[in-house]
């Protein structure tokens, strides 16, 4: 027995997911509805209703037409299941006979079959088939702020020194490389060079002389 379980449970499973599938493809529940509308509609006419040693009947005069709107409601409803390509003609033949059973078959089952039809027949209408899912394109990454995808903001590109480092090779004396500087001097433009700690006088620059010392004078 207990062998036996497990296959048995693939099984039922197997056999769900394609009821499933084959639910999902039409209108199932539109067409249950409907179906299920045409059973008070048709019955309640022939029905004798017991109570004691009273028996009521509940037939009308028109209990030939309550069995066609009856039947037709379910051949409706079955036909939702196999054609749904008629879902809307379908959908609206089941609200006129709604409509139509009022009258003719106790107020369409006593309200049960005509609500039922009404509202099988108004899903029948608003159902639409879905469309397969499409492949999605592929989201480019990208890395934190303006870095790119694998890029850790700071550390640079390939080749590329990080902003505010200096490249390999290079010396903290690079630094001190002179830079232009751009003034005003007798009246007209004149450019010059400033070189970086050109103004130390801690001994320690060259540019002060030996020793970075100045003589009188």
């Amino acid at each position: 027995m207990s062998a036996e379980t497990p296959a048995a449970a693939g099984q039922f499973t197997r056999r769900r997911l394609q009821f499933r599938a084959w639910r999902g493809g039409r209108p199932f529940w539109a067409g249950l509805f409907i179906a299920l509308g045409g059973l008070p509609i048709a019955y309640f006419p022939y029905a004798n209703l017991q109570i004691g040693h009273l028996t009521l009947a509940m037939a009308t005069t028109a209990g030939s037409g309550s069995l066609i709107i009856g039947v037709l409601l379910v051949v409706l409803g079955v036909s939702l299941w196999f054609q749904k390509h008629v879902r809307v003609f379908a959908g609206v033949a089941a609200i006129l006979l709604a409509l139509v059973s009022i009258p003719v078959s106790n107020l369409g089952g006593f309200l049960i079959g005509f609500l039922l039809a009404l509202v099988g027949g108004a899903m029948a209408v608003s159902w639409v088939p879905g469309e397969p899912p499409q492949d999605e394109p592929p989201v480019e990454g990208r890395g934190r702020g303006d870095a790119p995808e694998g890029v850790v903001p700071g550390t640079g590109l390939p080749g590329i020194p990080a902003p505010g480092s200096t490249a390999p090779g290079s010396t903290a004396s690079d630094a001190t490389v002179p830079r232009p500087r751009e003034g005003m001097e007798g009246g007209g433009p004149t450019r010059t060079f400033e070189a970086l700690g050109a103004n130390d006088l801690s001994g320690t620059s060259p540019a002060n002389g030996a020793n970075g010392r100045h003589s009188a004078g």
